[in-house]
């Protein structure tokens, strides 16, 4: 019997790479916020920020990830289990992969309570720094900050979100004329890119009075004007049939039928942030 034929072909291989983020993409279309999206479908036709997002990745590739993977631990079953089992359910909860999820002693990470997504849209690495583990002992507070990393990375905010981190933390790596622009774009997206975040945070922990919590620690450790806003989103986002459905399945209850859809959702947060639509 002749033996069966292996395809290598680089073309099916991208399809099954373009299929795979294709349906990623899908599930995280059904809660992230159209402001995001539609925003974030115009930063590859801004120049400048095209240039730090490369450049940004080729220092990740070479340099950040090497060094961070030297003085950063591995979360497993073995080490750090806690957060470790969080981020499998998180990933479950939103039908992603899961993560690699590492903890960090490194100066930029250290006073965050936050979740940090660095890398590339194949490979993303949720960071969290050592403070954050100790200090978010309640495990549907640390659920909220993986489920919103987790969020980020299936919403394909991964490559954005690193170079904004390097050009917060590292601006001599950029050409000085892209610099400014490429920081005022991202910012301008991270603002609704949040709105995506907190609401897969909420689907994550399954509570809203913890994904409040979260938004207001994260406002404890890097004051914020949109902070009230964002509580607000997401108490308006829990509001809705998805929200209510996704509640009522985990719990093994039948589908809610009451509440608000999600494009009435987002045309309330969209009025509630006044130019974020």
């Amino acid at each position: 019997m002749a033996a069966p034929e292996i395809d290598f072909s680089f073309r099916r291989y991208v399809a099954g790479r373009t299929g795979a983020a294709a349906a990623r993409a899908r599930e995280g279309a059904a809660y992230a916020y159209a402001g995001d999206a539609k925003v974030r479908a115009r930063l590859d036709a801004i120049r400048p920020v095209t240039l730090a997002v490369e450049a940004t990745l080729r220092r990740w590739q070479a340099v950040e990830k090497p060094l961070m993977l030297a003085s950063a631990v591995k979360v497993s079953q073995a080490q750090f289990a806690r957060v470790f089992a969080l981020a499998a359910r998180c990933a479950e909860t939103l039908r992603v992969p899961v993560p690699a999820v590492y903890v960090s002693s490194a100066p930029a990470f250290v006073p965050d309570v936050g979740a940090h997504v660095l890398g590339t849209t194949d490979d993303p690495a949720i960071v969290l720094g050592g403070s954050a583990v100790d200090r978010l002992h309640d495990a549907d507070l640390l659920a909220t900050v993986l489920g919103r990393a987790c969020g980020q990375i299936q919403n394909d905010h991964t490559r954005y979100l690193t170079a904004l981190h390097f050009l917060r933390h590292a601006d001599s790596l950029f050409v000085r004329w892209t610099a400014k622009p490429a920081t005022l774009a991202l910012q301008a997206w991270v603002r609704r890119a949040d709105v995506t975040g907190d609401r897969a945070g909420l689907l994550c922990a399954r509570d809203l009075d913890a994904a409040l919590r979260a938004v207001a620690q994260l406002e404890t450790d890097h004051p914020h004007p949109d902070a009230s806003k964002r509580a607000q989103a997401l108490r308006i986002f829990a509001e809705t049939t998805y929200f209510r459905s996704m509640m009522a399945a985990s719990e093994g209850a039948a589908p809610a039928t009451a509440g608000i859809t999600k494009e009435e959702c987002d045309a309330r947060v969209s009025d509630l942030f006044g130019v974020l639509g």
